[in-house]
């Protein structure tokens, strides 16, 4: 106990007479020192709070679980993708894996994690997942595919020519019932021009395969709607 009151100055009383207040002033004289003082958020109520930080909140989604759902799915449908190219009985199987990939990815998803929330939201989100793991792995499937089928067992060329020749002849028509000057077609059947409507075209179906799997996996999410319980 201090002898003087720290507000009035006044002499505070000693031995049997000792009391927690300040006789003239009545101030407290038992207080903290400022290293013992907890430190409180500025907007927190030192009512209120027991000095712990807050926990986190939930997550709507464990990314590291669907990410892998979808990579395991993604997966599954490039390799039957690659199959179907050398035995055709195998591609309905593969267009149908393509297409339902995302309510593949939500089964897998519920039975790993199965008190995870799901509707139609949560659905989307992990649809738009799949949907870039599908473009990224059948991108990857099929060029490696091309450069070994080109370089290593060099059986491209009738697809080359085929697909050479189908240009030609939608052009061909196109010229007949508009006509154009010799320059412009014989840019149309240039190498480059081929290379850029392929280009084309695979960017126009990668953006089909985002859309369907995001609706695919909203419908998905819709009909499987849960809720976490209360705790």
């Amino acid at each position: 106990m201090q002898e003087h009151c720290h507000r009035c100055g006044g002499d505070l009383p000693r031995g049997d007479e000792v009391t927690p207040f300040c006789p003239h002033c009545g101030s407290p004289q038992l207080y903290l020192q400022e290293y013992d003082r907890p430190i409180l958020a500025p907007d927190a109520d030192s009512s209120e709070t027991t000095g712990a930080p807050p926990p986190p909140h939930p997550q709507l989604i464990e990314w590291k679980t669907a990410i892998r759902c979808a990579a395991l799915v993604a997966g599954i449908a490039s390799v039957l993708s690659l199959v179907a190219t050398r035995v055709p009985l195998v591609s309905p199987l593969s267009t149908l894996t393509i297409l339902t990939a995302s309510i593949l990815t939500l089964t897998l998803y519920q039975r790993r994690r199965p008190r995870a929330r799901m509707n139609a939201s949560v659905g989307a989100r992990i649809g738009l997942i799949v949907g870039i793991s599908l473009v990224v792995c059948l991108a990857i499937s099929m060029a490696i595919a091309g450069l070994i089928a080109r370089f290593s067992l060099h059986s491209m060329a009738a697809f080359d020519a085929e697909l050479a020749q189908q240009m030609r002849t939608q052009i061909e028509h196109a010229a007949a019932a508009n006509p154009t000057s010799p320059e412009l077609l014989h840019y149309f059947l240039t190498p480059e021009f081929r290379a850029g409507m392929m280009l084309t075209g695979i960017a126009m179906l990668a953006l089909l395969l985002l859309f369907l799997s995001t609706v695919g996996g909203a419908v998905g999410g819709l009909f499987r709607t849960r809720r976490t319980p209360a705790a």
